[in-house]
């Protein structure tokens, strides 16, 4: 079965904003206004960063003041407890979008594009019977 949405991990440092870390970097080019329509297309956002504490707290309030609210952070679901020894430790995610995987950070609006594109390739293709896509 397709899902109808996506469940996306999104980086903070160099992926939303520029890596300056500790600090906050200046926000990477179309990364608000693509998680925005990321959103509005119905995909769920999980903020999934190295970030913890109030480091983290201010990463969260940043997003915020740029107009994202995450699904979750560093967690799978909202109300997943991280002591509990059975939540595995891995993110339950579709995607994972971060500016150290293999061949780079390719920028927000070509990775808009590879979501979108995906999403249509794997209906179309379903459509056609060649194959099916779960989870």
């Amino acid at each position: 079965m397709i899902p109808k949405s996506l469940i996306i991990a999104v980086d903070f440092d160099g992926t939303i904003v520029e890596d300056a870390y500790p600090k906050i970097g200046k926000p990477m080019l179309f990364a608000f206004e693509t998680l925005k329509q990321l959103e509005k297309d119905g995909h769920r956002l999980i903020l999934w960063t190295y970030r913890n504490g109030r480091k983290l707290d201010h990463a969260v309030e940043f997003c915020k003041e740029n107009g994202i609210e995450f699904y979750a952070v560093n967690k799978s679901y909202p109300n997943e407890d991280p002591t509990d020894k059975d939540v595995p430790r891995k993110l339950n995610a579709d995607i994972f979008i971060d500016d150290r995987n293999v061949g780079g950070f390719p920028g927000w609006g070509e990775l808009y594009q590879m979501i979108s594109n995906r999403e249509l390739e794997v209906k179309t293709k379903k459509k056609k019977g060649l194959f099916g896509l779960g989870r």
